[in-house]
């Protein structure tokens, strides 16, 4: 078998990331959810913590959008990287659309450890944390 090369795991987190961002703000929960390994954990502070499938769905069904949003992945780096796992932290910026434009309502950041499961990334464990 052939090692992953750095880019590639790169590549392979940030389809993971945005996957998520892009069903995240689309209301999509079983998307959400799919970008998780079964036993992964979301971990958002203030806002609690889901530990598996089922605690995952019904977090991020509470929280499908009801005016148009958009977070925004920025800055990620790959911190470490095998064949099979991976740690990346990156910045994200979560915008709403209201009255006549978008708004920051919070900026994060987001510490990733991610699993390849049959060559896809899933989040482990996704932590975010808010930047005062």
């Amino acid at each position: 078998m052939t090692e992953l090369r750095h880019d590639e795991v790169a590549e392979g987190v940030r389809a993971a990331m945005h996957t998520y961002v892009h069903a995240l703000d689309d209301g999509r929960t079983d998307d959400i959810v799919a970008t998780f390994c079964p036993h992964g954990v979301f971990d958002s502070g203030a806002l609690g913590v889901a530990e598996g499938h089922a605690a995952l769905a019904e977090t991020y069904a509470g929280w499908k959008p009801t005016i148009p949003q958009r977070h925004v992945m920025a800055n990620t780096v790959l911190t470490e990287w095998s064949d099979n796992s991976a740690k990346a932290t990156s910045d994200v910026i979560f915008m709403v659309k209201a009255g006549s434009g978008w708004t920051v309502q919070l900026v994060g950041r987001y510490d990733d450890t991610l699993r390849n499961v049959d060559g896809s990334w899933r989040f482990e464990r996704r932590v975010l944390r808010f930047v005062d």
